[in-house]
């Protein structure tokens, strides 16, 4: 009896340290505007750096936002990103542009606000 707890607990840890290991380290975004709806075809940018951020260059990963406001970023490194939403003249500087410590092999999920 002690064997088969001993395996069990031993094939548990080997598949999810595996399973862990092919989900990449990604992020989904979601934006909404400042009334609480959620905004499609907004450019959202990534960028390692404040400079880069402020100056909106060189970002890491660029995409838009689908039709439920949503876009995703996958592959990244457990970095402090800046976030760039723009749509229009609507924008998020100045409010929630730094993320958090990523956790790697997840899907970390982050809320931005745009705003005139």
């Amino acid at each position: 009896m002690k064997k088969i707890i001993l395996i069990a607990a031993l094939l548990t840890a080997v598949f999810g340290t595996v399973i862990a290991q092919m989900i990449p380290t990604s992020v989904k975004i979601t934006v909404r505007n400042d009334l609480g709806g959620l905004e499609s075809g907004v450019k959202v940018s990534l960028y390692k750096n404040k400079e880069d951020y402020e100056k909106s260059v060189n970002p890491e990963f660029s995409g838009s936002t689908d039709a439920k406001g949503n876009v995703y970023f996958q592959n990244l490194t457990q970095l402090n990103y800046y976030v760039g939403a723009e749509k229009g003249d609507k924008n998020n500087f100045g409010a929630g542009e730094k993320l958090d410590a990523l956790t790697a092999n997840r899907v970390n999920k982050v809320t931005i606000i745009i705003s005139e």
